[in-house]
């Protein structure tokens, strides 16, 4: 009896125990951790593009997936807990976000990725092509070339560094994607260094090799002339076929150009303040020097003013209003040579070697009552070309023996305020004969021939033609004494030249 009591409570007991550990089970199950969900995108930063294939992944690690071809990614049934959440491709740097997952809950993160530069190469160092290494007569306008490349393909860009052995100026080109960059304005008979430096953006710039070139010879052009730019008058020397250099700068007005070819100096005229100054350089417009100061160059009408250079190039006669000055070209030496006894100016001068005898061209305050003599160096008067003539004169030169005369006249008479011309013709003067014979007569009617001067070799005139309406353009003619219809256009936009 007391066996079945014992086993009979014995069972309860167990049955009570199983029944006890299935509720711990099940009250288990029903207090777990809670669930939850991480979505989102990734894409490229800057630009927005889905990127696809990024790992995403958790951390502590729950699971990890990858993105889809729109960037989209999910990672269900998170435990609730606080994770970094990462993503991950091999050419993106890897991003970081921290998240908090909730149960039954969505947390969406956005990632925004940059590209990975760990492993990209710097490029490849340019190569010169053009002008080659060493390259010599390189004209003072012209391209230089190279070639560049990367590793990966990166779009480049490019820094050009152009040094003149010169004067060690350095100019500097930056930010070219073209592997052409064309430069001008280069110095005549200089050596000039480049080199390119290579950059993608990522790496640091790469340096080509430095390579060399040497700009060809100055012209040896024979003829200089004015031309007007904006409000100025700029120098400009040519040869016979009108290929051109500038001399002057285009900020100064620089006019009236006069060549000696014995010190292979030009002088000319420039404005400086209120004065006119007579100025020398050298032939290709270098070294610039100011030759006149205490005394100016002036005149009733600058425009009309002229200067003469002694034959061996040491001095230079110019006008001061009734005088005749003369200067060293060194600034040194100032001289009173001659002045006029009837208060006449003294406008333009022309002097010659060979005879040693002075031309001049007087006028009044109007530039009228117009003389054109010679006296010589104690100032004697020698010749008297015109006088008593109505209308406006001028463009005196000799012959280089000093025989004739060159110089133009408004054969019209027509004089006003504004020094107008209505038919100025070229004269050629025979101081032997004492005759004058017209050049112009093949002129077109209404223009004016004006500022003639010899050839060298004395075969023909150059001079400058314009319409007679005192504003439109002015340009530059060579013709033939012996053919004086046969008149030939040299330079459009052009006065003032000289052909030594």
């Amino acid at each position: 009896m007391k066996n079945i009591i014992s086993n009979r409570n014995l069972w309860s007991i167990l049955l009570i125990g199983i029944t006890f550990f299935i509720q711990s089970c099940s009250e288990d199950t029903i207090d777990a951790e809670g669930l939850g969900t991480i979505k989102g995108k990734v894409v490229l930063m800057g630009t927005n593009e889905p990127l696809a294939n990024v790992k995403v992944s958790t951390n502590p690690n729950t699971s990890t997936v990858f993105t889809n071809e729109e960037g989209i990614y999910t990672l269900e049934n998170i435990p609730e807990g606080d994770y970094s959440l990462s993503a991950e491709r091999e050419d993106l740097l890897a991003e970081f976000e921290a998240v908090t997952v909730l149960t039954d809950k969505e947390v969406e993160i956005v990632f925004e990725m940059e590209i990975s530069t760990a492993n990209n190469r710097p490029p490849n160092a340019a190569v010169g092509i053009t002008p080659v290494d060493n390259a010599e007569e390189v004209g003072i306008t012209t391209e230089l070339k190279w070639s560049g490349s990367d590793p990966e393909d990166d779009t480049l860009t490019y820094k050009v560094t152009l040094r003149n052995e010169a004067n060690d100026e350095v100019e500097v080109f930056e930010n070219l994607t073209d592997t052409i960059l064309a430069i001008s304005d280069l110095a005549y008979n200089t050596r000039y260094f480049w080199q390119v430096a290579s950059n993608d953006g990522i790496n640091e710039s790469v340096n080509s090799s430095v390579y060399a070139f040497q700009t060809v010879a100055f012209p040896s052009n024979r003829i200089v002339f004015a031309r007007q730019i904006n409000d100025n008058n700029v120098l400009f020397s040519t040869d016979e076929t009108g290929t051109e250099v500038q001399l002057t700068a285009e900020d100064k007005n620089s006019f009236r150009p006069r060549q000696n070819k014995v010190v292979s100096k030009i002088a000319f005229l420039r404005t400086i303040g209120a004065t006119t100054q007579l100025f020398i350089m050298n032939q290709d417009g270098t070294d610039i020097r100011q030759v006149t100061s205490t005394v100016a160059v002036s005149g009733f009408n600058l425009n009309e003013v002229d200067y003469s250079w002694d034959t061996d190039g040491a001095s230079i006669l110019f006008p001061n209003q009734d005088k005749l000055y003369r200067i060293a070209i060194d600034g040194s030496g100032l001289s009173l040579i001659y002045q006029t006894s009837n208060g006449n100016l003294i406008t333009e001068i022309d002097q010659n070697d060979a005879t040693g005898k002075i031309a001049l061209k007087t006028n009044d305050l109007d530039g009228y009552n117009t003389e054109i003599i010679t006296i010589n160096e104690s100032g004697i008067l020698q010749e008297t070309v015109i006088t008593g003539e109505a209308g406006a004169a001028g463009g005196i030169n000799f012959s280089v023996d000093g025989s004739k005369l060159l110089y133009t006249r408004d054969i019209s008479g027509f004089e006003n305020p504004d020094y107008r011309q209505l038919d100025s013709h070229i004269m050629l003067y025979d101081f032997n004969s004492g005759t004058t014979q017209d050049l112009s007569v093949e002129k077109t009617t209404g223009t004016n021939d004006l500022d003639v001067r010899f050839s060298p070799n004395e075969a023909s005139v150059i001079f400058t033609n314009t319409s007679n309406d005192g504003i439109s353009q002015k340009n530059i003619f060579i013709m033939e004494i012996d053919n004086i219809d046969n008149r030939t256009l040299l330079k459009e936009n052009g006065s003032m030249p000289d052909w030594e």
